[in-house]
């Protein structure tokens, strides 16, 4: 979706140059862009920690088995561990035969800075709408980003 123009109203001889529906997509586009950012952040740490782990096989499944999800209508981010991989619910939350590990729990908490971070550089940008602009990336959709 491309930047909506700024609307221009004519009343009694003033002109009146509503931005509203501009700032509008900026802000929702810099949600969605900084969510995607951290998520992949998050994505990348919990793989870094799951390549550590005794028994981890090489290859693609661990790649593709921790999936982020941008909805951006709702603002969510959602990261996630595919339904039956090796490290999935039962070594995140530990089972009676598995003791608990956290992977995504211990990626987000051991971050949390870096999240801040990247969200900051996007949100800040808001001040500066070239600058937001160029932060934008409009060829992603953001619902539903697999990485």
């Amino acid at each position: 979706m491309p930047v909506p123009p700024a609307v221009r109203i004519r009343r009694d001889g003033v002109e009146y140059l509503s931005n509203v529906e501009r700032a509008k997509y900026l802000i929702r586009e810099l949600t969605r862009a900084a969510l995607r950012d951290s998520g992949k952040l998050i994505r990348n740490r919990a793989l870094n920690e799951v390549r550590k782990l005794k028994g981890f096989r090489r290859g693609k499944r661990p790649l593709r088995a921790f999936q982020t999800w941008v909805k951006a209508r709702e603002g969510v981010l959602v990261v996630g561990i595919k339904h039956d991989t090796w490290y999935g619910v039962q070594q995140e939350l530990g089972t009676s035969k598995q003791p608990k590990r956290a992977i995504l729990t211990n990626a987000v908490m051991n971050n949390i800075s870096d999240i801040r971070r990247i969200q900051g550089v996007y949100l800040s940008s808001i001040e500066d709408e070239n600058r937001a602009l160029g932060l934008i990336d409009e060829d992603d959709e953001g619902v539903g980003d697999e990485q």
